[in-house]
């Protein structure tokens, strides 16, 4: 798909500036003899060699032959702007500019072929300078010797003491709390037809694990 051209303002005004250029360019060659054509000839000439030194100067480190022949070539660009500008009489132009206009062919084509043909240096690249590696170290070659120890017997330990018996003081259960378990042991019984069980009585009448352990040993 084509690309839409925009406008814009560089090259609107480097149009404009190449357009005016050009014609004095031709105006000025045209004053000095150069009739028909070939004042037509010189304006492209100029631009030819400015153009050439510009992409010498960028495709290359030394743009010292550059420069010189862009100056030259901008340097008659800009006096052919100043002597149409009113400074110089068009109708009797002096001899020595006569001259200059009569040997700029010689002159364009000379830097134009050397500004092309002269064998160019590219631009270095920054490369990474290599690290310098040490050498490894050469390790000697030793035999390992192993020594096996024969594991000593582990000492015999005295036999350890039988623990001593626990005594656990006995509970005393208070009659009242008796009286109150058989009944609670009767209703259980009269309501299920079975022995309460220890679980059920601890949890009818809310007393710890060893005070109902003696209630139900009691009522047994």
């Amino acid at each position: 798909m084509p690309r839409k051209l925009r406008p814009d303002a560089v090259l609107i005004q480097a149009f404009i500036a190449g357009a005016l250029s050009f014609s004095h360019l031709h105006d000025l060659a045209s004053a000095a003899g150069q009739d028909g054509w070939k004042a037509w000839a010189y304006p492209i000439s100029v631009d030819l060699l400015l153009v050439a030194a510009w992409r010498r100067m960028r495709t290359t480190t030394d743009n010292r032959p550059a420069w010189v022949w862009f100056v030259i070539a901008l340097a008659a660009s800009l006096g052919a702007n100043i002597a149409t500008a009113g400074l110089l009489d068009l109708g009797n132009v002096p001899a020595w500019l006569r001259i200059l206009v009569a040997g700029w062919p010689a002159l364009a084509f000379l830097g134009g072929t050397l500004l092309v043909h002269t064998p160019t240096e590219p631009a270095p690249t920054a490369t990474a300078a290599p690290l310098d590696t040490p050498e490894p170290t050469p390790v000697p070659d030793t035999h390992e010797v192993t020594v096996e120890r024969v594991p000593e017997p582990a000492p015999e330990l005295p036999p350890a003491p039988a623990p001593a018996p626990v005594s656990v003081p006995a509970v005393s259960v208070p009659p009242a709390l008796l009286d109150h378990a058989r009944k609670v042991a009767d209703n259980h019984r009269a309501s299920t037809g079975d022995r309460i069980d220890l679980a059920t009585l601890r949890l009818r009448l809310g007393v710890p694990a060893p005070l109902a352990d003696a209630i139900n040993a009691q009522l047994a």
